[in-house]
């Protein structure tokens, strides 16, 4: 299971990118020193700059919201499906209970 990351330290790694960014050749170089500094995965705050573009709107893809919104209504899927099966085994109960060749 990943761990959870403070989400101030992931808005720090992201300014700290976008600030510095400018000083580095490339902005995986960037990443990889904030990365270093904060002591946390470069892949970590690569993704972590990626959503924040994708939230922001300058990159195309799902924002963070979107993603909760899909992640609680598969979850309500889920539970309604349980829902229509424990109600379908129950008709099926008392159907055959109500049947007369049953008695």
């Amino acid at each position: 299971m990943p761990k959870k990351i403070d989400p101030e330290l992931r808005a720090r790694a992201v300014r700290l990118v976008r600030e510095h960014q400018q000083e580095y050749a490339t902005v995986t170089e960037a990443m990889t020193a904030v990365a270093k500094q904060l002591g946390v995965a470069r892949e970590s705050v690569r993704r972590w700059v990626t959503q924040a573009d994708v939230d922001a709107g300058d990159r195309p893809g799902v924002t963070s919201a979107e993603h909760e919104e899909i992640k609680r209504l598969k979850a309500e899927n889920r539970r309604l499906r349980e829902d229509v099966a424990i109600l379908r085994a129950a008709t099926s109960f008392f159907v055959g209970e109500l049947d007369p060749r049953n008695r």
